[in-house]
């Protein structure tokens, strides 16, 4: 792999990243559970709190990828369901993986991150 044209990233992002992908994924297992019981029911205002605060975790990550544009948070103002919020974490794993596959990978003798220094 030629190693001067591959993209790298910060060291605060790649610890950022391994914090919050575990929680991440746990999220949108956990609706993807509550959505197949009940989608059109309402979140309360804590569970809205405790989505964006890590949706606005993978931002800080992301703000930079093309797909940042695309990724929304809940608007607290609105009505979400648990089917809305399945379909936003689906976008923020994407996005996540998107990340990972970026600025990781071999660089010909192991795997790692790849991070500006």
């Amino acid at each position: 792999m030629n190693l001067k044209h591959q993209k790298q990233t910060s060291s605060e992002n790649v610890e950022l990243y391994e914090i919050i992908i575990t929680l991440l994924h746990a999220m949108q297992s956990e609706f993807h559970e509550l959505s197949k019981k009940k989608p059109e029911a309402v979140l309360n205002k804590s569970k809205m709190k405790i989505v964006n605060r890590l949706l606005q975790s993978c931002r800080k990550i992301l703000a930079l990828e093309a797909s940042f544009d695309y990724l929304d948070l809940i608007d607290e103002d609105d009505v979400s369901q648990n089917s809305d919020v399945v379909l936003m974490l689906s976008q923020y794993v994407a996005a996540m993986s998107q990340f990972k596959s970026t600025y990781y990978g071999s660089d010909g003798k192991k795997y790692r991150w790849f991070i500006d220094k």
